[in-house]
């Protein structure tokens, strides 16, 4: 099995921006350095299991969002982002998303 460490390096990178952090700030709530936090992002670096769990809860995500191209129930994280795009909508954007995927879903089977 090979691991793309670029993309969880990405993924790492998406989860820290979008909790407006640097870097540095990464680094000291994971106990690691900067300097491996930007090789981890970069997938410079193989990124050992003690740090992808501290970088996981620093960011309060799971490892299986960050490991989705390695695990198998990756659909599980993409339900998970859909059920997330939800949760902000009106009732009118709401149904208009229900039944485009619903004729989506009856046209492919």
């Amino acid at each position: 099995m090979e691991i793309d460490y670029s993309a969880i390096g990405k993924r790492i990178r998406k989860c820290r921006k979008e909790l407006n952090l640097t870097q540095q700030q990464l680094a000291e709530m994971s106990d690691l350095s900067d300097t491996n936090i930007s090789h981890i992002e970069r997938g410079a670096t193989k990124l050992s299991l003690p740090s992808l769990i501290a970088i996981t809860n620093a960011l309060n995500t799971t490892t299986d969002y960050l490991l989705m191209d390695v695990i198998n129930n990756s659909d599980i994280q993409f339900k998970n982002e859909f059920a997330e795009l939800l949760k902000d909508c009106g009732k009118e954007e709401f149904n208009l998303l229900y039944n485009i995927c619903k004729a989506a879903l009856e046209n492919g089977r």
